[in-house]
């Protein structure tokens, strides 16, 4: 069946980069001149997405107004031919062409339980998830593309994963797997932020996942468990999937920039204002300049 629908949970508070993000929520800091939310939904568009549904919560609206017309500032760019380019710009967000719902996480409990409050949503199908923290840069082949595609081959859950330093892997978690053909592999089992001696690989789930809506029993069954004032991991969920054999990976390709994280942010705007068509000459120059400094 293909993947037409994809959520992308934005309920978190942000606090590996704070104080940007007391006010501001973390998926609208900007990469250059766009937030990188809009990065993640224009991924999602690009891979045959049609219907996404966007998890925020108290304080987050503003996510849900970028993707809005603003009828005073189209109004005044369009009575100005010079600034055409720039209503162009501004029009991308709320043109972008697919549908776009939004739900409140209202209890903070991770990010298992922000899925699982798109089961309505979903309904009877497979669906992608794009984390709002990860934007990754693939323009010839989405990265959501790239798991759909290895989703409808096996018929089965798909996680998007990379080979990170082995110091790193206790951030994320450490995939157990078994190679099938080319960069795809089963996914065996995984462990949520691993201590040292419990790693299965130096693979680690990477902002992208498929699932298959039978993750929702699994959810609700593992958020019911949750003692109360812990959070409960998707990654419990997949991993259950995985020993049960309905779970595969991808090593994909392209570029993640990690932005709940403040050298993350910082590499994204640098990495992508060089390839950007108004700035992309002169930032080249500015670091250049600045390295000779260093």
């Amino acid at each position: 069946m293909r993947v037409r629908k994809a959520i992308i949970p934005a309920a978190g508070l942000g606090t590996r980069v704070l104080p940007a993000s007391k006010a501001v929520p973390k998926e609208m800091l900007n990469i250059v001149d766009k937030p990188a939310i809009q990065y993640i939904v224009e991924e999602a568009v690009a891979a045959g997405i049609e219907d996404i549904l966007i998890i925020t919560n108290r304080g987050k609206s503003a996510i849900e107004d970028h993707f809005d017309h603003s009828f005073e500032l189209e109004t005044q760019l369009a009575a100005n031919p010079k600034k055409a380019d720039i209503l162009e710009q501004v029009l991308q967000a709320s043109q972008v062409k697919c549908n776009i719902y939004f739900v409140r996480q209202k209890v903070t409990k991770g990010l298992g339980h922000a899925i699982l409050c798109g089961k309505s949503f979903v309904g009877n199908e497979p669906f992608a998830v794009l984390y709002g923290d990860d934007v990754i840069i693939n323009h010839e082949d989405p990265v959501t593309a790239q798991l759909a595609r290895v989703c409808e081959a096996y018929g089965c859950g798909v996680v998007g994963v990379k080979e990170v330093d082995r110091k790193d892997v206790p951030k994320y978690c450490s995939v157990e797997n078994t190679p099938v053909e080319g960069n795809v592999m089963r996914v065996t089992s995984i462990v949520e932020k691993p201590a040292p001696g419990t790693f299965r690989s130096c693979y680690s789930i990477l902002g992208r996942v498929i699932l298959p809506p039978e993750i929702f029993g699994m959810l609700e069954e593992g958020v019911a468990k949750c003692p109360a004032g812990e959070e409960y991991y998707l990654t419990d969920a997949l991993s259950d999937l995985g020993k049960a054999g309905k779970m595969m990976a991808v090593d994909f390709n392209g570029t993640r920039y990690d932005m709940g994280n403040k050298l993350g942010i910082l590499q994204a705007n640098c990495e992508l204002a060089l390839a950007h068509p108004e700035i992309g000459a002169e930032a080249r120059a500015y670091l250049k300049s600045l390295a000779e400094t260093l």
